[in-house]
């Protein structure tokens, strides 16, 4: 189970979550939908601990994370898509995938392997250079690399964000193949055009605040 409690950030005073709380069962798919500035990418920094909570918890496999260094999260198998995808533009794809386990000093390829098994098409371009890729293209990579680290908990933020319908597409079968490998993830979206089918739950955040929607 994944939980977050009471969450409440500022910055530089200005509210930008209030008192957040919500939870996801073990191996399933929610959803975050809200407009741009609602606090979608605030709750996903939060959680990675790029941004420093002022109150409440975070609970991850009985792990307090809110008590846990951001450095010290990738250990505990949490992968994260940021919305700007933050790729090293002179590394190559392969490099770029492998930062999440040389951070972690993690020499175990086999997680390589399996992305590589779940999306070809990233294999046969990963000697090239992330600058020469499509946003698309680029978007795929960032989803590697948060699966190579991601083996327990994935956070998504904002995936289909300037992406073409049919690179969005893949994306889409990508995550759905997800189901069976017994993922938490967590995948936020301005609207409901591409997740609505595969999320078990999702929640609404506006302004900061969050609430259950009817799925």
């Amino acid at each position: 189970m994944f939980e977050v409690n009471q969450l409440n950030l500022s910055i530089q005073r200005v509210p930008i979550l209030r008192d957040v709380s919500l939870e996801i069962e073990t191996g399933s798919i929610c959803g975050l939908i809200g407009r741009n500035g609602a606090g979608k990418t605030s709750l996903m920094r939060s959680i990675m601990g790029v941004l420093p909570i002022e109150t409440g918890e975070i609970h991850f496999q009985e792990k307090e994370l809110h008590n846990t260094k951001a450095h010290e999260r990738a250990k505990l198998g949490i992968g994260y898509l940021p919305e700007d995808r933050r790729l090293i533009a002179d590394f190559t794809v392969e490099e770029n995938i492998m930062v999440s386990l040389w951070a972690t000093n993690n020499q175990d390829r086999s997680r390589l392997k399996w992305v590589y098994e779940l999306m070809p098409e990233i294999g046969r371009f990963a000697d090239r250079k992330a600058l020469t890729l499509s946003g698309g293209q680029q978007k795929l990579v960032a989803l590697a690399r948060a699966l190579v680290s991601g083996n327990n908990l994935l956070l998504l933020d904002e995936p289909f964000e300037g992406v073409a319908p049919v690179l969005a597409n893949r994306l889409m079968e990508v995550i759905q193949s997800l189901k069976s490998e017994n993922l938490t993830v967590l995948i936020s979206e301005s609207d409901y055009t591409h997740s609505k089918s595969v999320v078990n739950k999702v929640y609404s955040i506006e302004r900061g605040q969050i609430s259950l929607m009817a799925n």
